[in-house]
């Protein structure tokens, strides 16, 4: 068998190797939200798991705990990956009772959540930071 048959058919198993490699970090690029996330004001608390295919984001604990807000409470729902880092879904906000199209970004150990109103010409994002 001549060397350069030898060299392609390594090259190609390489390959096929990356491949699959990137397969299979696709799921678990999506599954790096999960845990526990701080809010940039010191507020709340966040966290993220798997809900069926998507990622939800359940209060697991609020500095003031007078507000309309209650732990336990799911405010974002149905949170599927987009691409790279990002997902998309739904947010609820505990303060008005809606429940608005959401966003998430993570870059890192940052996330940016973001709800929207009026097909996203409207929006407010809030930055966590992991607290675990």
């Amino acid at each position: 068998m001549p060397i350069g048959s030898n060299i392609h058919r390594a090259a190609l198993a390489g390959f096929g190797l990356f491949v699959m490699g990137l397969a299979s970090t696709g799921p678990a690029l999506a599954q790096d939200v999960a845990g526990t996330w701080l809010r940039d004001t010191g507020a709340s608390r966040v966290r993220f798991a798997k809900c069926g295919e998507a990622m939800c984001g359940t209060l697991a604990w609020l500095k003031d705990t007078s507000g309309p807000a209650k732990v336990g409470q799911r405010i974002f729902y149905d949170m599927k990956p987009t691409a790279g880092g990002k997902w998309s879904g739904s947010a609820f906000n505990p303060e008005d009772g809606k429940t608005y199209s959401g966003t998430m970004t993570l870059t890192g150990d940052a996330l940016t959540t973001s709800g929207c109103v009026m097909g996203g010409l409207i929006c407010r994002s809030v930055k966590w930071t992991r607290a675990n």
